[in-house]
């Protein structure tokens, strides 16, 4: 009779100890509440060939829903854009959608690796942070620009570049 009150009471345990962690797994709701909040980033070129990115420290609270445009207004041809990447807030984000003028690709947490812009225009990245953090970003020349291979990840060595920031509460 002792070993039935045992693998009861472990039982029960057992239950009430799931219960528990299944509340607190669950998530507070759609993570990607429409309407998402607007942010805006702008690289443009400085007169010495540097990008200048405004702003240079995006504030953004964890498990809100928002949406990243990003504006490229003096890019004069494919050798001389911009390369952005993220990858650090984005392995700590759930993507949900990349457009580009009217195209949409949605997504479902899958990750990219850059957005670069070869000629004047703006895209836009709706997403959720999940972790809080400072998450570094990197603009610099787009790997062709420099004698890279086109599409390579990664800072720049050679050619123009800076780092922004997002911070995450």
């Amino acid at each position: 009779m002792s070993k039935l009150k045992t693998v009861s009471t472990w039982l029960i345990g057992a239950l009430l100890g799931s219960t528990v962690v299944n509340t607190f797994a669950q998530s507070l709701g759609n993570l990607a509440q429409y309407p998402p909040a607007p942010k805006q980033l702008t690289i443009t070129t400085s007169k010495d060939g540097y990008p200048i990115i405004e702003p240079s420290i995006i504030e953004l609270d964890s498990g809100n829903y928002y949406r990243l445009t990003l504006n490229c207004p003096d890019v004069k041809g494919d050798l001389s854009g911009w390369r952005l990447e993220m990858p650090r807030l984005l392995n700590n984000a759930h993507l949900r959608l990349v457009s580009v003028g009217d195209i949409e690709i949605h997504l479902q947490g899958l990750s990219f690796n850059a957005i670069e812009c070869d000629e004047i225009g703006s895209a836009a990245i709706s997403f959720v942070p999940i972790k809080p953090g400072t998450y570094e970003f990197y603009v610099g020349n787009v790997p062709l620009a420099v004698g890279r291979p086109m599409g390579e990840s990664g800072p720049q060595l050679k050619g123009n570049s800076v780092i922004g920031t997002f911070i995450v509460d």
